[in-house]
């Protein structure tokens, strides 16, 4: 049988090491040797001898549904073999985080992570009480974080004399060296008379990097 499709560009190589890598721009592949961590359902497939276990969802995890409207419920890899995982054909990331970096993402931007990595629930500064984003996962630790991302995301420099003011429903993260806030760029009376559309963003100050992409996040689906 031949077709482009059984190229290499696409069949699954040998893995050459544990841990995580792309498998093309849409997917990551994952060597478990031990344990890791992914999004509850986006494994795709897998083969070897993996064990798949939905983690709590108390306070202290990934999950604050009920507050944040933004939850996202993990599940435990643990074994030895590969699998693959994907999200609606979102485009993937994999960044290392190395001890004593930090970053801040919305959950709905995490596919899955190192085991080795510590992750928190934390309120946005500055946020209030209203608006997107307004509780992100914040990672430290040494590991791989795999990212996901409707379409090619914007990494924009943020720095002292040129703050970056980000749409709240459209941010995927950023380095948590920054200082955050939300910042109102319409007038009480326009916003009345309608508006843009566009009246409250998130305002990153500092030195770091802020991800963003291209489109405004679509209405939160129950997981």
């Amino acid at each position: 049988m031949k077709s482009d499709l059984f190229s290499k560009d696409h069949v699954a190589q040998p893995a050459t090491a544990p841990g995580m890598s792309l498998h093309n721009s849409k997917s990551i592949r994952y060597v478990v040797s031990g344990e890791m961590m992914a999004r509850q359902g986006a494994m795709v497939a897998y083969r070897g001898n993996l064990q798949f276990e939905r983690k709590g969802q108390g306070v202290g995890g990934m999950l604050k549904r009920a507050v944040t409207g933004e939850g996202l419920p993990l599940m435990s890899v643990k074994g030895q073999g590969e699998a693959w995982f994907a999200h609606e054909a979102q485009s993937c990331f994999v960044v290392d985080i190395e001890q004593g970096d930090s970053l801040t993402v919305n959950g709905r931007n995490i596919l899955c992570f190192d085991a080795s990595l510590s992750y928190e629930i934390k309120t946005v500064k500055g946020s209030g009480i209203s608006g997107g984003g307004l509780f992100n996962s914040v990672f430290t630790g040494h590991g791989q974080l795999g990212l996901m991302c409707e379409g090619e995301p914007l990494v924009i420099p943020v720095s002292a004399q040129a703050p970056v003011f980000v749409d709240t429903d459209a941010v995927v993260g950023w380095t948590t060296s920054l200082h955050t806030s939300l910042h109102r760029s319409q007038s009480i009376g326009s916003m009345i008379r309608g508006g843009s559309g566009e009246a409250v963003q998130l305002k990153l100050e500092g030195e770091g990097m802020v991800i963003v992409r291209p489109s405004e996040a679509t209405p939160h689906k129950p997981q």
